[in-house]
């Protein structure tokens, strides 16, 4: 049987950046589970591609959650890294997330705050108190988009990237669970976390200007299916 070659969803490449849409249920670098890993992956199809010999340099600038699938951008070179991630901790770069979650929201539009804590052994967050050991601020942005079947979907905007934040602060912070997270409240539902990373919006970290990428979740798979309508209207609109 042929093994199949991976060819990653490139939405922008340049001598500097490389914008691509990361799968579902893949980690971005190498974790304790050894899976091949999404850094190893391009960084192996650049070589290949482009007939590279050594090593090829991809930086990576900022993360996803393994269940999480969507647009990420790598670095090309170290400077571009370097300065990608100046933008990352200055918020700069924005990040805009497609999430399902169960139930109805008890208001539509909300920034809400609250402290986690993560534990590296069992790869659990929890919400903690701000003078907790090891407690890291947590702050996003959401907007009801529609709720269909008691289910909600949102657009989501990150302030701070803390691991398995939009997860913790929606499921555990508010009560709405999101569809799929077995780990966090959701033991009915199998298949893929319905968060996925939609928008985005960066500066040339040479040419200096303003970029805006976006990408589409499966509409094949629920729950994106009963929400199809809604995301392209809200991903048109952002255009």
């Amino acid at each position: 049987m042929e093994e199949k070659v991976f060819e990653p969803v490139i939405l922008f490449e340049d001598n500097h950046l490389l914008v691509v849409v990361k799968p579902h249920n893949i980690p971005v670098m190498e974790d304790s589970s050894k899976d091949l890993d999404f850094l190893t992956m391009l960084k192996n199809y650049i070589k290949n591609r482009d007939n590279k010999p050594g090593n090829v340099y991809l930086g990576l600038v900022h993360r996803l959650d393994r269940p999480t699938g969507g647009v990420m951008v790598f670095a090309k070179t170290s400077k571009a890294a370097s300065r990608l991630s100046t933008q990352l901790k200055n918020h700069e770069l924005k990040k805009n997330y497609l999430a399902v979650v169960l139930g109805e929201m008890k208001r539509p539009k909300e920034r809400i705050t609250h402290f986690l804590v993560k534990d590296e052994k069992t790869n659990t967050v929890k919400i903690a108190t701000r003078s907790e050991m090891g407690a890291k601020e947590a702050i996003l942005s959401y907007e009801l988009i529609a709720q269909k079947q008691n289910m909600s979907l949102l657009d989501v905007e990150l302030e701070t990237g803390r691991s398995h934040q939009i997860r913790v602060q929606l499921g555990l912070g508010l009560g709405n669970v999101l569809y799929g997270d077995y780990k966090y409240g959701d033991k009915l539902h199998g298949g893929n976390l319905a968060l996925f990373s939609y928008k985005l919006k960066l500066v040339h970290p040479i040419s200096k200007k303003i970029l805006t990428f976006v990408a589409y979740p499966d509409f094949e798979k629920l729950p994106w299916k009963l929400f199809s309508q809604d995301i392209v209207k809200l991903i048109e609109s952002n255009k």
